[in-house]
């Protein structure tokens, strides 16, 4: 596992430490600054929800077993808050139910402690690789919505007739206008999307989430 230079992640990602033992938060801290990040360490799941907001961005390590709101239930309010954190959890026991309960809701990974240095950072930056593979989609899908936004309300009734599979002639019967214009509006509709293609519209309208007709 190579080190990564300080300040090389994206500046609106954390990677944070949650465990109400004073001397894992501090080794995991040790590990962690070691391989180049800055971590931020709680030692209570309130500290941490206190100390975070719905558009932070990052890895939280979570204690799994803390007194108060144990670690499934911080994943479960990050989650309802619509938390843009991935979760990596460490525990002092296998527990194979929670184990299997946290990966089903999400978790990045789930670790036992004592938590091997290696698995860890792979673990961390495995999530941070989750949180920017999202941030793109997000980012991707506004992008696409943008230019849906620039479609008359015609061409997006021929859109939604082109990406359900219609033929020209089939939107026309449907809309009832000539072939001739549905393929005006189409044409028009590829270039407003900046598409060649009708398999980059139909994945253009899967990345923005677009329920078809």
């Amino acid at each position: 596992m190579s080190t990564r230079a300080a300040g090389a992640s994206d500046a609106r990602e954390r990677v944070c430490v949650v465990d109400d033992d004073d001397a894992v938060r501090r080794s995991l801290s040790r590990l962690l600054r070691s391989a180049g990040y800055e971590p931020a360490v709680y030692a209570s799941a309130d500290e941490f929800l206190a100390g975070v907001s719905t558009e932070t961005a990052g890895c939280a390590v979570l204690d799994l077993s803390m007194p108060g709101l144990d670690g499934l239930a911080v994943q479960r309010e990050l989650a309802a808050r619509g938390s843009a954190m991935a979760v990596v959890f460490v525990s002092g026991r296998g527990d194979v139910p929670n184990s299997v309960t946290a990966m089903k809701e999400g978790a990045v990974d789930f670790l036992t402690k004592p938590v091997r240095s290696a698995a860890l950072l792979e673990a961390v930056e495995k999530a941070l690789a989750r949180v920017r593979e999202r941030r793109e989609f997000r980012r991707a899908a506004e992008d696409v919505r943008g230019r849906m936004a620039t479609l008359t309300s015609r061409e997006r009734q021929v859109l939604d007739g082109v990406v359900a599979g219609l033929l020209n002639k089939q939107i026309a019967a449907r809309l009832g206008i000539a072939e001739q214009t549905v393929k005006v509006h189409r044409a028009r509709v590829m270039e407003k999307m900046s598409v060649s293609s009708l398999a980059d519209l139909v994945r253009q309208m899967d990345r923005a989430r677009v329920r078809r007709v």
